[in-house]
């Protein structure tokens, strides 16, 4: 895979998918829902976004679109701290786990004091000690990632979307002549953005909508959170 010197290539590595997408009429989980992934290639790092498919999915299938394994990739910046965006994450246990710092303070400060609640009120079963191990995974998968600064590499930087969850958080890629979005769940779907519809059960609803409008105003090309790389409908093409 080659890129022009200084300006950074962006790939869709695999194509999320909601659980549930009720804007195709459905009610209740139908498949096991999962992030879009993407590589981001600039100034010498290799940055994957969001590994949400299972570690050995995950692996495989940058090999097939890029060639390489994981050791190659030298960081993983995750939209939000979910399943869905994180569960291939142990196989890139060599990169540098990024994440926004207020997505990984307000989801510490909740995951700790679950565990806390846990424990005060007794192990007493297989469904407990089950729970209780998943969130000291969660903590200790959630402290290994450090809060990313504003810019990641050269023309990659931060682009809060706050709503959907508190602190999420997209990427910002610039090329020359248009600027690429990686929306994280603020955009979930093809759909989401022709109707202008933010996910259900957003931690904010407002501010939600208020991200998702942000990004359909910033954006020439975007790749949605459940989806794939997407022209802006709202701009014109270029």
């Amino acid at each position: 895979m080659t890129q022009r010197a200084s300006v950074p290539d962006v790939r869709v590595i695999s194509i999320g998918a909601l659980a549930s997408n009720p804007l195709w009429n459905e009610r209740g989980a139908v498949r096991t829902g999962h992030a879009t992934t993407t590589l981001i290639r600039a100034g010498g790092a290799s940055i994957l976004v969001d590994p949400g498919l299972p570690e050995q999915a995950i692996a495989a299938r940058l090999r097939e679109r890029t060639g390489r394994g994981p050791e190659s990739i030298t960081h993983v910046f995750l939209t939000s701290f979910a399943p869905e965006t994180t569960r291939g994450l142990d196989v890139f246990e060599d990169a540098e786990w990024l994440i926004h710092g207020p997505e990984r303070e307000g989801l510490g400060a909740f995951l700790a004091t679950r565990l806390r609640d846990l424990i005060k009120s007794g192990i007493d079963s297989e469904e407990d000690r089950t729970l209780k191990e998943r969130l000291e995974a969660d903590v200790a998968r959630l402290r290994k990632c450090k809060a990313a600064e504003d810019t990641i590499a050269p023309g990659v930087d931060l682009f809060p979307l706050p709503g959907v969850t508190p602190g999420l958080c997209g990427l910002l890629v610039e090329h020359p002549g248009r600027t690429i979005l990686i929306t994280g769940d603020a955009v979930a779907t093809q759909e989401h953005l022709e109707q202008g519809k933010v996910l259900p059960g957003a931690a904010d609803v407002k501010l939600a909508q208020e991200s998702f409008a942000e990004a359909v105003e910033i954006a020439d090309v975007m790749v949605l959170g459940r989806d794939n790389l997407v022209l802006n409908p709202a701009r014109r093409p270029f």
